[in-house]
């Protein structure tokens, strides 16, 4: 490795968790306030649970070609326009007082969401191969931007309102774009991609290794994104917490799979992912099991929460370092699009099932027995397609 690249490894690699942190924090600026939203506009169920799923949606299909655009124009100047453009809905989410604006300003709020995928290729390109599991696992630190949100959110808008608290989100993200543009940099062994997009969409979809990673992704970082922006409102109608209790817990929730994740991109590079995935896909069968029995709040329910993250948490990093390896470094950024997709994607579904079968049934038993179904059967396909040393430990491309 040249003497350039590993002068320039650890700025880089903060500068990207920082701005995909604070992309992420936007990204969630929604669900740490359902509880309001939904007193405030008397929404049923089903519909604060759509007021929170809908920014995940441009989140996840966005990254496709921000992902893309990543591989062409570079991540420095991509995580600027990410940042810059995030804020025009933030401001108008913190201003509108209806229902309607509500989902129409956040579905455009997802597009804090689609950094991800212009991260993964720009810390992937600083590191050698072996390393690219710490990498991708530190930069995947970021996404405790939700815990942020959790914990500060409520706290700066009971302290200084909601206008107010999205002005200073708004500002955060100018700062942030100006930062990566005047300190950032590309990889000296990165290179812009110069071929059409549709054809690279149809390269990367035709590797076998998009599909296999896509549904895995979808199960971990889905599992992680619909409980992060939906547990508030399941522990306030759950266990009676207010507002501010419910994103206190919730913060703790994702700051356990944020301390995960770079632990599952050691153990991967160590291990080899697919046992890390083995671990992960198991635990969060057999504790979504035990959340199904409703467990007395704090301790016993906190710690099934925590254990939950932990596992998830630790299957994000697993994926991405299955992808590192698995995938050549110029289709990384269209690769991690899609993959970055589904599991967005994975993500923006459970809460509308959560909001239905609550409804419904005044429990949500259901929805816990359908993630622990997930789960097993992510489980088993990793068991039956993972299994030879190129998968589990080394790394060789897979169409």
């Amino acid at each position: 490795m040249s003497d350039e690249l590993r002068k320039g490894q650890t700025v880089n690699l903060a500068l990207a968790t920082a701005a995909f942190a604070i992309t992420f924090w936007a990204w969630n600026l929604i669900g740490p306030l359902a509880g309001s939203y939904s007193r405030q506009l008397g929404l049923s169920p089903t519909q604060t649970s759509l007021l929170v799923a809908i920014p995940v949606l441009v989140g996840s299909l966005g990254r496709i070609p921000v992902g893309m655009l990543a591989d062409r124009l570079g991540g420095r100047l991509m995580f600027a326009i990410v940042c810059a453009v995030t804020i025009v809905p933030v401001l108008f989410v913190g201003w509108v007082e209806s229902y309607g604006w509500l989902l129409f300003w956040g579905f455009l709020l997802g597009v804090g969401g689609t950094s991800f995928a212009v991260g993964i290729p720009f810390v992937n390109a600083w590191y050698a191969p072996a390393r690219r599991g710490f990498a991708t696992g530190v930069f995947g630190a970021g996404m405790g931007g939700t815990a942020l949100s959790a914990f500060l959110t409520p706290r700066l808008v009971e302290s200084a309102g909601r206008m107010q608290t999205h002005l200073l989100m708004a500002a955060a993200l100018a700062v942030m774009a100006v930062v990566m543009l005047l300190f950032s940099r590309n990889s000296p062994a990165w290179k812009p991609s110069t071929a059409p997009a549709l054809p690279r969409m149809r390269e990367a979809v035709k590797i076998k290794a998009t599909w296999q990673c896509a549904f895995l992704y979808a199960v971990a970082f889905g599992g992680f994104v619909a409980f992060s922006t939906y547990l508030p409102t399941l522990l306030q109608n759950v266990y009676g917490f207010s507002q501010t209790g419910a994103g206190l817990r919730d913060a703790g929730f994702s700051i356990a799979a944020v301390a995960a994740r770079p632990l599952g991109g050691v153990l991967s590079d160590r291990m080899g992912p697919a046992r890390v995935l083995l671990a992960s896909f198991a635990g969060t069968t057999v504790m979504a099991l035990v959340l199904a029995f409703n467990p007395p709040p704090e301790i016993p329910a906190g710690t099934c929460f925590v254990l939950m993250a932990l596992f998830l948490g630790l299957g994000t990093g697993g994926v991405f370092a299955l992808v590192a390896r698995l995938v050549e470094p110029s289709r990384v950024g269209t690769v991690t699009g899609l993959v970055g997709a589904a599991g967005g994607l994975g993500g923006y579904f459970p809460p509308l099932v959560m909001g239905v079968v609550y409804s419904a049934t005044g429990t949500y038993v259901i929805g816990y027995v359908l993630l622990a179904a997930t789960a097993l059967a992510a489980l088993l396909y990793t068991r039956r397609a993972f299994t030879s040393a190129s998968t589990a430990g080394g790394g060789a491309a897979t169409r």
